[in-house]
């Protein structure tokens, strides 16, 4: 009875403890099981696949619709900017702040209410601001999508609303999560708990609707979305230790089941890689022989560090090249005298300047005459050359000797 209580409760501490205590245990050995109808995860700075499920469906993707929204404004509009609120009529169920129409807000704050509450007030506001109508930006939209190579996405509207047109996959969101995440301000945003907004006299507050933001610091974001036809959906990143797995879920059947996919993803590709360092900035890495000063040399030091992503237990390979056997000056601190190349594989993903620790000057003349005459070979042939004279000196002597006797 004693061991069956004790058991209970502590299931009832780890049930009580969140997601937070979830993530502390051991990472997952195995591919996770998801009850999204579709899922694709990635590690983030190589692209490689963590987990993949009906990735190429083409399916609803409801308010994820939100990030290719915020990555066309910032390529496209300064966060300084104002725009005049839309005179948008949202349904009462539409997530939203509000915004009255003539009301001004910046391009800072409108982005902020779309990617943390997912306003469609303030998406349509961006739009218009940006293409001038809805129509235009949503053009726009889609020839972003086809640079980003999102060749099963279409958009039909900024927002994300239900339509037949507006449709993407797993993989295609996780492409565009990527290259939301490369935008500083909009990485930041997404992973901020609330915001601030200011119009006029009027301020808001608005609130994070990716609850696992407040609830582990593994999760930096993106986005949300839900609707009648895509389900629940959420396109979110995490990081540890410098490793970041970039997921998209779609078509999960409650919130709480989606947030569990996309933990689950995200525990399971952060198991998977580690940071490796092929070197560290200012690590001595060679030394070459200063000319003319038998002994003597200059450090070679990397002049950057080299991090890396690689699968667990993975090891870089590095390789010095381009490093003289000796060198004379002058040559100034810092000159590049080679270069560390590290491999991953067969890859090169690395290429980290040698460079001398202090400066180089340049032999003198009597530096020049000493070495040379220090070496073995110069050695050698003076002595050569002293036999040589002398016995060209015992040779004389003898004709001459001759040549007198002979008189």
């Amino acid at each position: 009875m004693t061991r069956a209580l004790l058991a209970t409760l502590a299931a009832l501490f780890l049930l009580a403890a969140g997601p937070e205590r979830v993530l502390a245990q051991a990472d997952d050995a195995e591919p996770p099981q998801l009850s999204a109808a579709a899922a694709y995860a990635v590690e983030a700075s190589t692209g490689e696949l963590v987990v993949a499920q009906d990735e190429d469906e083409r399916r609803s993707i409801a308010s994820t619709t939100k990030l290719m929204t915020a990555l066309v404004v910032r390529e496209q509009a300064s966060l300084d900017d104002t725009f005049t609120a839309a005179d948008y009529q949202a349904v009462p169920v539409e997530s939203q702040i509000g915004l009255q129409p003539g009301e001004e807000m910046t391009v800072r704050d409108l982005l902020r209410a779309l990617m943390l509450e997912s306003a469609n007030d303030a998406a349509i506001t961006l739009a218009e601001g940006v293409g001038g109508s809805q129509e235009v930006f949503v053009e726009r939209m889609n020839a972003r999508a086809s640079e980003l190579g999102m060749a099963d996405t279409t958009f039909a509207n900024a927002i994300g609303l239900d339509d037949p047109e507006n449709l993407s996959t797993a993989r295609d969101l996780v492409t565009l999560a990527l290259a939301v995440r490369e935008d500083a301000f909009l990485r930041e945003t997404a992973g901020m708990e609330q915001a601030t907004l200011e119009s006029g006299e009027r301020t808001r507050v608005v609130t994070n609707r990716n609850e696992l933001v407040r609830e582990t610091e593994l999760v930096g974001g993106l986005k949300t979305g839900r609707t009648q036809s895509a389900g629940y959906v959420l396109v979110a990143s995490g990081t540890r230790d410098g490793v970041t797995v970039v997921s998209a879920v779609l078509g999960a059947p409650s919130e709480a089941a989606r947030q569990e996919d996309t933990l689950a993803l995200l525990r399971y590709g952060l198991g998977l890689f580690e940071r490796v360092t092929a070197v560290r900035e200012a690590d001595v890495v060679a030394r070459v022989a200063l000319a003319y000063r038998e002994g003597m040399t200059v450090p070679l030091v990397a002049d950057a560090t080299a991090r890396h992503t690689v699968r667990e237990g993975e090891k870089l390979r590095s390789e010095v090249t381009g490093v003289p056997e000796e060198v004379d000056g002058p040559l100034q601190r810092g000159a590049q005298l080679g270069t560390l190349v590290v491999r991953r594989g067969d890859d090169v993903v690395s290429r980290v300047p040698l460079v001398t620790t202090r400066a180089v000057e340049e032999a003198g003349v009597a530096l020049r005459v000493g070495e040379l005459l220090s070496r073995p070979m110069t050695i050698l042939l003076l002595a050569a050359l002293a036999v040589c004279s002398v016995s060209l000196v015992v040779l004389r002597r003898r004709v001459l000797r001759h040549q007198r006797q002979r008189a």
